[in-house]
C-alpha cells in the first residue's frame, strides 16, 4: 500500500507546539513581537469577495516590494509558502547527484538532509571550526560537488560570517554550480549576500518572513538571485503548485515588506534582549556561543543540555534541546521579550544555582 519511498523517509522534527499548559515559548525562534500594525488596519477593511478568486501566481506585488527594498528587479526575486518551501524547490532545480553531492554543514538546519533523502540528492557534511563557525574555506577545497547551502547566521549555533568570507568562497567555488546562503536570521546582526547577486550568477539568497518580520503564522520566504536562477525556481513551483502564495499573504508580506520603521525597531529590540541576556548569562558561569541571531546555544558546564531542557521545561519553559553527538552539552533558547528573559534567568538560578 505505501511507496518504498516513504517507507525510508525520515520527516524534519519541528520545534514542539505543546498544548498541555502555558509556557513561555522560547524553543522555535519566533518574534516575541507583533507585525507591523499596518497589518491590523488591513485586516480590518480587507473585502472577503476577493478570496473567490485565485491568488497572483506569479506574485508580482510581492516580488516586487521585496525588490524594492534589496534594490533587484522583480525578475531577480522568487516568493514561496514559507522558506521551507523556498529550499525545496531549490534542492530540486539546482542539485543533483549526477555531478556529486551537495554540501553543508555537519551541525545546521536540520531540513537539509530531508530534502537530500526526499529527491534523491547525495550530500556530504563538511564539520565546523572547534570554535563552532562555519568553515567556508573547507567548502572552496572540498572538490566536486553539486553545489553548497549553508545558514548565515548558522543553525542552532548562531555564528555569523561576515559578507568577505561569503565573498571569498564565490570566488573559488566553480561558477556552474549554485551556492545557496540560508539568511533566515541575518537581519539580528548579519551582512546580507543580497548585495553580491548582481556579481555572482550562481548565488542564491533564502530570507523568510517568520523571524524578523514576526509573520511565521503567514508562511512566506523568499529567495534573490540571478534571473535564471529565479526562473528555474518558477519552474519547479509551476510544476507541483501554481498558487503556493494565498492572497491575503502577498498582501500582508508586502506591507510587513514597506514597514521600515517597525522592522527596525523590533530588530533592535531583541538584539538589545540578546545583549543583555548574554552577559547576565555569562556572570552566572554560562557558556555561550556568539550569536547573531535571535537565539543563544547555551550550556552549563556539567549539566547535560537534556537536564537543562526537561528542568525548564517543567517549570513551564521551553527551550530547545538537540540529542546529536557535539551538540548534547548545548540548548537553543530564542530570545522572548524582556519580562519573559527575566523569568528564564530567575529559573535558571533557582535550578542550576
Amino acid at each position: 500500500m505505501l511507496s518504498q519511498r516513504i517507507k525510508t523517509l525520515m520527516p524534519y522534527v519541528p520545534g514542539e507546539q505543546p498544548r498541555d499548559r502555558r509556557y513561555i515559548k522560547l524553543n522555535t525562534n519566533e518574534n516575541p513581537y507583533q507585525p507591523s500594525p499596518r497589518i491590523r488596519d488591513f485586516l480590518r477593511t480587507f473585502d472577503p469577495e476577493t478570496l473567490r478568486r485565485y491568488p497572483d501566481p506569479r506574485m508580482t506585488a510581492l516580488r516586487q516590494a521585496i525588490g524594492r527594498r534589496f534594490g533587484l528587479s522583480d525578475d531577480c526575486v522568487f516568493t514561496g509558502n514559507g522558506s521551507d518551501e523556498v529550499l525545496a524547490f531549490a534542492f530540486y532545480a539546482f542539485f543533483d547527484s549526477d555531478c556529486g553531492p551537495v554540501l553543508f554543514p555537519t551541525f545546521t538546519y536540520s531540513f537539509y538532509p530531508v530534502y537530500c533523502n526526499f529527491f534523491d540528492i547525495d550530500y556530504r557534511t563538511l564539520p565546523l571550526g572547534g570554535d563552532y563557525t562555519v568553515d567556508l574555506d573547507a567548502f572552496a577545497v572540498a572538490g566536486k560537488s553539486c553545489g553548497a547551502i549553508f545558514p548565515n547566521p548558522n543553525a542552532p549555533t548562531g555564528i555569523g560570517l561576515p559578507l568577505d568570507r561569503v565573498r571569498s568562497l564565490l570566488e573559488r567555488f566553480p561558477r556552474d554550480r549554485v551556492v545557496i546562503v540560508d539568511e533566515a536570521y541575518i537581519d539580528f546582526g548579519g551582512q546580507s549576500a543580497a548585495s553580491l547577486i548582481d556579481s555572482y550568477n550562481n548565488l542564491l539568497v533564502v530570507q523568510t518572513f517568520s523571524k524578523s518580520m514576526a509573520l511565521a503564522g503567514i508562511r512566506l520566504g523568499f529567495a534573490m538571485g540571478a534571473k535564471p536562477l529565479i526562473d528555474a525556481l518558477f519552474t519547479a513551483k509551476d510544476a507541483f503548485n501554481s498558487y503556493p502564495v494565498d492572497t491575503l499573504a502577498q498582501q500582508i508580506g508586502v506591507l510587513a515588506m514597506e514597514d521600515r520603521d517597525h522592522f527596525d525597531e523590533i530588530c533592535r529590540k531583541i538584539v538589545a534582549t540578546r545583549e543583555r541576556f548574554g552577559e547576565t548569562m555569562t556572570g552566572l558561569g554560562w557558556r555561550l556561543l556568539p550569536s547573531q541571531a535571535n537565539f543563544v546555544f547555551a550550556s552549563k558546564p556539567g549539566v547535560p543540555g537534556s537536564q537543562i531542557y526537561n528542568d525548564l521545561k517543567a517549570a513551564g519553559i521551553l527551550v530547545r534541546y538537540f540529542d546529536k553527538e557535539g551538540l548534547r552539552d548545548f540548548v537553543r533558547i530564542t530570545m522572548g521579550t524582556d519580562e519573559e528573559m527575566d523569568t528564564l534567568v530567575e529559573a535558571i538560578q533557582r535550578l542550576f544555582g
